[in-house]
């Protein structure tokens, strides 16, 4: 199956719309508007929020447009977002814009239901740490110990390194699988063993080890499925029923479920996917029984509630699920740099952690804090809507002077075109996802994500996503493949056109 790039470059990034950690003057401007926004009413923030969208990139001597959400839903081809700030620890406010479905007039409002797609991630694998405390699960051991009737296979990885649940939860077991298509909702899904063996009617490939664990970082969602069939066969409940008892209704998540499909009386509510061309997802949605990983329905305001826990727990003021001990392991760096569950940016007082996600139709982004008691959760209803959730998030973090999350400004250089035609052309990233590099008219593209422009010769960025493409040359001069990099993460893909 192949990944559409777009949702394969929030997957793979996941922070793909988080912004430069570099300090610039910006964040001068961004302590004045903060200042000044003690003597504003809350109405007039959220104006400004609403008509101050920023893009991921700023081009060094262009004007900087003013941006307002109607106008970027219309752009992005997304009929909806919802948007929650977290500001002082705890929800200032809660809204929704545009309709549920293309051609529509059901609005979007603060409790619709969205796809929280990989955020599912994160939330899940609280509900895994809450094992761990309890002592049935153990982050350290084999899991194959704790598995029933199916296991791991076993193969020359595994020798001397076993899978564990801390390698699940920090993508660093080097399981295959980055992420799920889902399933149309007029067909069978398959069951979880049928995906975890990749048999059909399973869409994805095997979920299998294939190189050492532990050596490196990579983005597997297919590692939280096995932690879905791990906590199913410790807890011998269904997962969303577990989940419901160890973290939802313990946060105050009214509003989620991991059910799978989503159950009928929840559909009037529930905003509907649509395509990168506007166009609505077939059957309103697809259904996810990988659950751990893309399953959650949810909104804003609930995950914000999960933030805001998670914030509380890490100052000692809140155990609702997790005890500041077992809250602090699940955000301590792994390889990567990556969280138990969470990604994790900033240093110092700009530390954050967070997730983004993308499943057909719906994209979100998910950003809190360590110790300022800020952050925002972003949901929409489009293959597209990771434009708008980025553009929202970086609004409010200027409003809201977050530290360090800034618009990255870069400087374009002059190249002659005709160079453009060496870097068209398909590039292999992953057995999962191909780039496709195209030239027209005189500008260089990377197809559904959108122009690139020169920082050199060689290198490449977008001002949408806030990614770089590196081209790289063999010894005869010819471009053999190229470097996708964002912040200090980087993938290579070799040409194969």
């Amino acid at each position: 199956m192949k990944v559409r790039i777009s949702v394969f470059l929030f997957l793979l990034l996941q922070a793909v719309f988080s912004l430069s950690d570099a300090v610039s003057p910006t964040c001068l401007a961004q302590k004045r508007v903060a200042a000044s926004a003690k003597n504003v009413g809350l109405e007039e923030r959220i104006r400004r929020v609403e008509n101050g969208l920023l893009p991921a990139v700023i081009v060094k001597g262009e004007p900087a447009a003013a941006m307002n959400i109607a106008d970027r839903l219309q752009f992005y081809k997304t009929p909806g977002v919802s948007v929650a700030v977290i500001n002082n620890g705890k929800i200032e406010w809660a809204r929704g814009y545009g309709v549920l479905e293309k051609g529509g007039t059901a609005p979007v409002t603060a409790e619709t239901l969205f796809q929280a797609a990989s955020i599912s991630k994160p939330v899940a694998a609280m509900g895994a740490m809450r094992l761990v405390q309890d002592k049935k699960l153990n982050l350290d051991e084999d899991v194959n110990k704790k598995l029933g009737s199916w296991k791991i296979p076993e193969n020359e990885f595994t020798k001397e390194q076993k899978v564990t649940l801390r390698g699940l939860l920090s993508h660093s077991n080097s399981l295959t699988v980055h992420g799920f298509g889902g399933y149309s909702s007029d067909t069978k899904p398959p069951t979880l063993v049928q995906i975890l063996d990749g048999t059909p009617p399973a869409n994805s490939k095997p979920i299998r080890v294939d190189g050492a664990p532990y050596k490196t970082w990579r983005y597997a969602g297919g590692g939280y499925v096995v932690m879905q069939m791990l906590v199913e066969n410790v807890t011998r409940e269904p997962y969303p029923a577990f989940m419901e008892k160890a973290v939802l209704e313990k946060i105050g998540m009214k509003r989620s479920t991991y059910e799978q499909p989503l159950p009928r009386e929840l559909w009037d509510s529930a905003a509907r996917g649509h395509k990168a061309d506007g166009e609505k997802v077939k059957g309103n949605w697809n259904t996810y029984p990988e659950m751990t990983a893309a399953g959650l329905w949810t909104t804003p305001s609930d995950l914000a509630r999960f933030a805001i826990e998670i914030q509380k727990s890490i100052a000692g003021k809140s155990n609702k699920v997790l005890s500041a001990k077992t809250t602090n392991e699940m955000l301590a760096p792994q390889i990567g740099g990556w969280g138990l569950g969470p990604e994790l940016t900033g240093q110092d007082g700009s530390k954050r952690f967070g997730h983004g996600g993308s499943n057909a139709g719906f994209q979100c982004l998910m950003v809190a804090y360590f110790g300022t008691g800020q952050g925002a959760v972003v949901m929409t209803n489009s293959d597209q809507g990771g434009g708008v959730a980025g553009e929202v998030m970086r609004s409010i973090a200027r409003e809201y002077g977050w530290l360090d999350y800034l618009s990255k400004e870069r400087v374009v250089v002059p190249l002659e075109p005709k160079i453009y035609g060496d870097y068209a052309g398909k590039y292999q990233l992953t057995p999962e996802a191909t780039l496709t590099i195209v030239n027209e008219d005189g500008k260089l593209s990377l197809q559904g994500a959108g122009q690139l422009f020169p920082a050199s010769e060689t290198e490449f960025f977008l001002k949408t996503v806030a990614a770089e493409i590196v081209f790289v040359r063999d010894a005869m001069g010819k471009v053999n493949g190229l470097i996708l990099r964002q912040g200090k993460r980087e993938m290579s893909a070799k040409r194969i056109d």
